[in-house]
Order: C-alpha cells, then structure tokens, then sequence
C-alpha cells in the first residue's frame, strides 16, 4: 500500500474548510500543513504534489482550500489575509485534536506569506518552508492591475486572476497592507527553508533575498533554477519534494534513529537490534556504525516504516553480488559501466525445483535478475555472471550455517 489521501473537512474562518489529508503507508513520523497559492486550490499539482511526496517520507500533510475557494465554504470576496491567517490556525487545531499538532509549514506564493505571518503563533512548528512567497503580502495587489483605482474608488471591483473572475473589495488591499512580514519574521524561531526561482515572472527573487536577510538562523536557500511560478513542470514539483522531505527529517527529528535502551554493546564488526516500542514490529538496527530500522508491511500487522527482515537479507545479497562482480571487473579490467540487480523471494514446492537437493516440503526460492551496462563481450557478460555465484552473501545462503543463540544476563 502507497500514500493514500483522505477527503476531510473542519470548520474555518467562515464555514466549512474542504481539505485532504495524505498520509504515508505506515504510522505518521510527523504531520505538516500546507498552504495553496493566491486563488488556486488545494488540487493544484504543485500542492497535491509536494503533499504526496512528503507523505512517501512518512511526513503526513493536509492541505485545503482557503475560505471562499475550491470546495471551501465562503465568498472570496469577503476574504482577507487575516482570514487565511485564520483559516491556517484552524487547521492547525484540526490536526491537533484529530492526529497530531503540525510541525511543519509549508507555503506557495501568498500561501507563503500566510504560513510565515501564522507560524509564531504556533508552538508545535519546527521548519518552515516557502515557495516563490512574496516578502510583503501587498505585492499580490498587481495581479488586479488598473483594477486597483476602481478597488480604492468604488469599494470593489472584479478582477480577471488565471482566466477567473474575482471580486474584490478594498477591505482586501488595506487589510494586505496592515501586515509587518519583518515583524511576523522576526518573531519565527523555527528553522526557515527559502525556496524561490531566479527567474519567477510573478514573485521577483528580490523577494526571496529579503526573507531570507530578515529571518534568523537556522535558515537556508534552495534555487528552483528554471522552474516557473506555479511549478506546473512535474520535474520541478518532484525535485522540490524529495528536498523538502530530507531538509525537514533533520529539524522534525526524522533522521538517523537513536539506539533504544538495552545492555546489549555491539563490538566492532557487531550488528545489534531492538524493538523501538513505537510499532509492533518496528526494529532498531546498528550495523557497521550505520543506523536504520526494519519493520512488516502493514499487510502483516505492521507499520512499514522500513524495509522486513527479508527486504534486508534480499539487499544484502543484491549488495554483495554487485560488489564482487565490481572488484572481478576492475582485476580483470573489463570495461563495466554498472552492474543493477532485482530479487525476489518466494516459497515455491521443493518438487517443482528439478536441480534442488530438498525433495519434499517448501523450499526458499529467490530469483535474481542481474543486468550489467558497458561495452562488454559475451565472454565478458558470461564471467561476470559465473562470478556472481561467488559472492560471500550467496556463499553463505548456500552453505551449512550453524547459530548459537543465548539469553543475556
């Protein structure tokens, strides 16, 4: 099972909030809450993209229409930056009370200067993140153009915003402009992550450069290089997911995981494991001075929160084959590029194995698919298949093994 995402709703700054909330395939390591840009929805690819890309780190993320747009309750045109500032905090208690207070922030164009006013007032945040924000919310104004005059003279005015209509009314521009984004900055003691492109038509970088001056460390910059404002390219939307998942896993305390209690001490060449306490299954593993964890999948009663015990015993022999068949190329100065291995493994009847020793019962089966890129002979391709059989892992599984196994004191 992969991400899924769950329509849900709670109540806003005027009525009903339509939202989603993408949750990762096992328990949520954190939750995040992210913030659409200037009239767009919560289904916007980059939204539902970055969601669903947090969500595969195990970052759970609701994102949500403000008032007035979307499937949200409401008029837009009796909005504000307030009310979106109201409709952010609303959601953040939808979290709280529901699963777990947010984390993190995430926000898109005036999204982001949304959730940089809003994250102050929330003590659960620990990062921030903002996508091609503008550093004062009053620069949304241009997107209404000489409609500005008409706004200021007559009390409201409609605006064309992405091919739509919009009313909007001068409560809107002096409510933009009653903000201090320096004061609601400074005010952030939370690590800022600031993601802008060099060349965004609609939020200069200029912008990006005063956030970043304004806020306090820890804070970082990330170049979205050629991507366009509303980040429609699917690459753009991608790339920026996969390096928010891993900047955010450092400051939401995701990264390397801390050994559980236990007397066991692991020597130099020792691998030890313990049960963390957090899942059924989920399993603490050192090995090598390394940390990770291993874990069931949900369809064996657990979390999937890191690959199963076989996963690992698969990896460590696809691992070993690729090296082995590395160090015979580089002795024999083959011209291999890389070497890529798939495995699987099954229990398959011992009597439908026609070359296996084992004539009754189940037997383990793994099949291993090894392809090898190069400008290679069918000598060369053959030797480096033959060599695979010999590595020390496929050895081992093919060797009398005996375990001694004890209680501790």
């Amino acid at each position: 099972m992969g991400v899924r995402s769950e329509k849900v709703s709670f109540e806003g700054s005027a009525g009903t909030l339509a939202a989603r909330l993408d949750l990762p395939p096992g328990t949520p390591r954190a939750f995040a809450l992210f913030a659409h840009c200037f009239t767009c929805s919560k289904d916007v690819f980059a939204a539902s993209r970055i969601a669903q890309g947090l969500a595969d780190q195990g970052i759970a993320t609701l994102r949500f229409d403000f008032t007035g747009l979307g499937a949200s309750d409401g008029e837009f045109a009796n909005t504000n930056f307030s009310s979106n500032i109201e409709d952010l905090l609303a959601a953040a208690r939808y979290l709280a009370e529901n699963h777990e207070a947010p984390a993190l922030l995430v926000g898109h164009s005036l999204g982001g200067a949304a959730v940089l006013a809003t994250a102050s007032k929330l003590d659960s945040v620990k990062a921030i993140a903002t996508i091609g924000a503008p550093f004062e919310p009053i620069h949304v104004s241009h997107n209404f153009g000489g409609s500005i005059h008409e706004i200021e003279a007559q009390g409201e005015a409609e605006v064309s915003i992405g091919g739509r209509p919009f009313t909007v009314k001068k409560q809107f521009l002096d409510d933009l402009a009653s903000h201090d984004p320096a004061a609601d900055i400074g005010a952030i003691r939370a690590a800022l992550l600031v993601c802008h492109a060099p060349r965004d038509e609609i939020v200069g970088i200029e912008n990006a450069t005063q956030i970043f001056v304004t806020a306090k460390h820890p804070k970082s910059f990330l170049s979205l290089d050629s991507a366009d404002h509303l980040l429609t390219r699917r690459e753009d939307a991608e790339y920026l997911a996969g390096v928010l998942s891993s900047w955010a896993a450092r400051f939401l305390g995701l990264g390397r995981p801390a050994r559980p209690q236990t007397k066991l001490r692991p020597a130099e060449g020792d691998t030890i494991t313990v049960e963390t306490g957090a899942g059924k299954f989920t399993t603490y593993i050192e090995a090598g001075g390394h940390k990770l964890s291993a874990d069931e999948p949900l369809a064996y009663g657990g979390d999937n929160t890191g690959p199963s015990p076989y996963d690992l015993l698969l990896a460590s022999l696809g691992a070993c084959t690729s090296m082995t068949m590395r160090m015979y190329a580089t002795h024999k100065k083959i011209p291999l590029e890389r070497v890529a291995v798939k495995l699987s493994h099954e229990k398959i009847h011992a009597e439908d194995c026609a070359d296996c020793e084992t004539k009754e019962g189940k037997i383990d089966f793994i099949a291993r698919e090894i392809e090898v890129t190069g400008e290679l002979d069918e000598g060369q391709r053959q030797g480096l298949l033959r060599i695979a059989d010999k590595c020390p892992v496929h050895r081992t599984l093919h060797s009398e093994v005996k375990i001694d196994s004890r209680l501790t004191d």
